[in-house]
């Protein structure tokens, strides 16, 4: 297979890359997926032949992401859309927990989109600051 990119194009699959191995392997631990590994190196070889070489590393014999790439904004991308993702799933929960395992209908559907909508709202204002949770029981 053969795909054609400009620099800037390649700039960004190296993103994009680099992010979708992070949400599979990063929580793994000595469980990695080597396959994607494999293929992040092998798009991260191309770095040499394009005049981004700090972009990529030798490690054990396998070219990695650089540690210059990691520590250059990446990770703020990926904490954005963890914060993101956190606070939604999370006014979900809240907003299921209200409705007491009510199954989700057609008829509370808008019920519970606006209970969403009030804790993202509030999430958005305040954080987590005003979350407590009764660890008496």
């Amino acid at each position: 297979m053969k795909i054609e990119l400009t620099e800037q194009q390649y700039r960004y699959l190296l993103d994009l890359v680099y992010i979708g191995n992070w949400v599979v392997n990063s929580t793994r631990e000595n469980d990695r997926i080597k396959e994607y590994d494999q293929v992040e190196s092998l798009i991260f070889s191309h770095c040499l032949d394009h005049k981004m070489s700090k972009l990529v590393e030798l490690c054990q014999g396998e070219l990695i992401p650089s540690r210059a790439f990691a520590d250059g904004g990446i990770h703020e991308a990926i904490e954005n859309y963890e914060d993101v993702v956190f606070y939604e799933i999370l006014a979900e929960e809240l907003a299921l927990r209200d409705m007491d395992g009510e199954p989700l209908t057609r008829e509370n559907y808008t019920q519970l989109m606006d209970r969403i909508d009030a804790y993202l709202s509030e999430f958005d204002q305040h954080g987590t600051d005003n979350i407590s949770v009764d660890m008496d029981e």
